[in-house]
């Protein structure tokens, strides 16, 4: 059994799904940690050396490695469904949630936010907003074909966690 955790960047992919995996003990897997891991240099630097086109197909590669995993709580980078045809291959081979963010609550948890970030990186306030808007947009056709949708900011994380623990079985 596999959980994939997607949304966009700052929706609490990487903090709701280690909690997860260690309440249900599954293993625990960061998408963008593990490429950081593989590649030995920062999404950032993967950004700016190799473009994101050669990220993506890293994302790409990972989830098809991924397939082979039992018992594990996956938290996708922010894009990762939106390319090639992750989001058919994680459909097929786990559960998928989309943790669904308000604009306003990602634009707060972003500014806030010390990890660096390639593609927002030197925006302004009002410039990270309306990035956040636009790709919500391009996005959501993509998150929504997730199984289940979650919005976010109506759960507590313990109320978050019961209800992703009933996925499980």
């Amino acid at each position: 059994m596999k959980i994939f955790l997607i949304g966009f960047m700052g929706s609490g992919k990487t903090t709701i799904g280690r909690r997860l995996a260690q309440h249900i003990g599954f293993g625990f897997v960061d998408t963008d940690r593990f490429i950081e891991m593989q590649e030995g240099k920062t999404v950032t630097e993967i950004f700016s050396q190799q473009g994101e086109i050669a990220f993506r197909e890293m994302e790409h590669s990972l989830l098809l490695e991924i397939q082979k995993l039992d018992f594990a709580v996956i938290s996708t980078g922010g894009g990762l469904p939106c390319y090639s045809d992750n989001m058919d291959v994680m459909l097929s081979i786990g559960k998928v949630v989309y943790l669904k963010t308000l604009p306003q609550t990602l634009a707060r948890r972003l500014l806030r936010s010390p990890t660096e970030r390639p593609l927002i990186k030197d925006r302004t306030k009002n410039e990270l907003r309306q990035y956040i808007v636009e790709k919500l947009a391009e996005r959501e056709p993509y998150y929504h074909r997730a199984q289940i949708v979650v919005q976010t900011e109506k759960f507590s994380m313990d109320e978050l966690l019961k209800l992703l623990n009933l996925m499980k079985t």
